[in-house]
């Protein structure tokens, strides 16, 4: 037993592979090992004779098994299995899966690059709004339809001053909250996530998007928006976009009107996208009605400006060829993979 650890100590280094560390392994530890034979005849001893070469077997063992696993762990550092460890540079990498933003959190950050380099700031307000700011200070009647539970989704708490909340149902909201903050002239984006009581379909969904722009100054006019709005379509497009404005009304604007844009898929010769028109409409727009410069604080007719707005999933879908408006929300990660 005495010459066990100095025969172990010999075999090792002459060990230079798993395998022959294997074979030193089962010559000192196997069940035919030196031993192993002596550990069963224990049972055979007397207790005292037990006591006495016990502890002193088992010693062996535990130093072994110590000196095997060193050996073994530094093997492993070193050894290099071919087989298994062996890289072939001409075989193609590996792509490690990692996110991305959402389809609709890159369309908004390119709308914003877009506006960005036009001069424009970007703002933000809160999503749960007071009546005030969402249709009082945006000239809405008392009896105006938009008020209705048909439209928006009223909240049965009010804020501390008593005041009636509601999801926002559209990001003009901001508006006088950014005037009452800041003076003229000033070039603004709104972008957010806006609430709508409506049935959903594969073009309406009760929760999406919206991009408002606001521009007040000493001189504005349509012309300007106009300008500005066929600079941003083009650009986001990557093709040459007209703009067209059609008559319409908003308590807001006066005069208002609906816009159109010139057909990106067929450049305004005729598809099924635009219904063979040439033409999308894409949003509203209009110069800002004096009683909502009043309500923010300004001088009546000091001060002019135009707001235009439009929903992002809308320009997102005629981008990329989307179909349906619900796949923006529905969690499928075939579709969001895609972007």
């Amino acid at each position: 037993m005495e010459n066990i650890a100095k025969n172990i100590e010999k075999d090792l280094d002459e060990v230079r592979s798993l395998e022959d560390l294997e074979r030193v392994r089962i010559t000192y530890l196997g069940r035919k090992s030196f031993l192993s034979e002596n550990l069963r005849l224990l049972g055979k001893m007397t207790p005292e004779e037990r006591k006495e070469q016990g502890p002193k077997l088992q010693a062996i063992k535990e130093h072994i098994t110590r000196t095997l696993d060193e050996k073994k762990y530094a093997l492993e550092q070193t050894s290099f299995d071919w087989k298994k460890d062996a890289l072939d540079i001409s075989l193609p990498g590996k792509k490690s899966p990692i996110g991305h933003f959402h389809p609709i959190t890159q369309t908004i950050r390119e709308i914003e690059d877009i506006f960005i380099s036009m001069g424009f700031d970007i703002a933000d307000g809160p999503e749960i709004e007071n009546e005030f700011y969402n249709f009082d200070a945006l000239n809405f009647p008392k009896n105006h339809p938009a008020r209705d539970m048909q439209d928006a989704y009223w909240l049965s708490e009010k804020n501390e001053k008593g005041e009636k909340l509601l999801p926002r149902t559209h990001t003009s909201s901001v508006q006088v909250r950014y005037m009452q903050e800041n003076t003229p002239p000033f070039r603004i984006i709104i972008p957010g996530k806006i609430f709508r009581h409506e049935p959903t379909d594969a073009s309406h969904e009760h929760t999406f998007h919206q991009f408002e722009a606001l521009v007040v100054g000493d001189d504005v006019n349509v012309a300007h928006f106009k300008y500005i709005a066929q600079e941003f379509f083009s650009s986001f497009f990557d093709t040459a976009i007209e703009i067209r404005l059609r008559p319409s009304f908003f308590p807001f604007t006066e005069p208002s009107f609906e816009f159109d844009i010139s057909c990106a898929v067929c450049e305004g010769k005729g598809c099924s996208v635009c219904k063979r028109t040439g033409w999308i409409e894409v949003g509203g727009a209009g110069m800002v009605n004096q009683e909502v410069f009043v309500l923010a604080g300004y001088k009546e007719n000091f001060y002019r400006g135009f707001a235009w707005g439009f929903g992002v999933e809308r320009l997102a879908m005629m981008k990329y060829k989307i179909d349906d408006i619900r796949l923006f929300h529905s969690g499928d990660l075939r579709f969001i993979r895609q972007f």
